[in-house]
């Protein structure tokens, strides 16, 4: 994101570089994921899909279920918001977030419901996988 004081993607009310833009900054700078919960993994993942930030979102990604590679946004996609529903701590390794995502493309528009599952690996939080709804 080139201006940093623009509000964050994913809808919490500060900035991109004082919110998910230092997520994905500390790990631009040094390979290492500082998500505090998944529910701000979930935040910073909808941001960089917004940005495009591909490496950003295949590091946050579960080996057991991660993809080999990911395309780019289709040129002329807009993401238009993101609402997360629910976050619960299942114990200190385990947790659901539940969110809506928005995005249109040409005149058409979408929204993705998903109940997202993650798992904190060596201190890290990982999107394991979702139920679409």
């Amino acid at each position: 994101m080139n201006d940093s004081n623009l509000p964050c993607p994913c809808g919490l009310p500060s900035s991109y570089g004082q919110c998910c833009g230092l997520i994905h900054q500390h790990f631009a700078a040094t390979g290492k994921l500082t998500a505090a919960d998944a529910e701000a993994l979930m935040r910073s993942r909808y941001s960089a899909y917004v940005l495009d930030l591909l490496d950003y979102l295949l590091a946050t990604w579960h080996p057991s279920s991660r993809p080999s590679t990911l395309t780019p946004n289709e040129p002329g996609l807009k993401w238009l918001g993101l609402q997360v529903k629910k976050h619960v701590r299942q114990d200190a390794e385990h947790a659901l977030v539940e969110f809506v995502a928005r995005s249109k493309l040409g005149a058409r528009a979408y929204r993705m419901s998903e109940i997202s599952r993650f798992e904190r690996v060596d201190g890290a939080w990982l999107y394991l996988d979702g139920e679409i709804g």
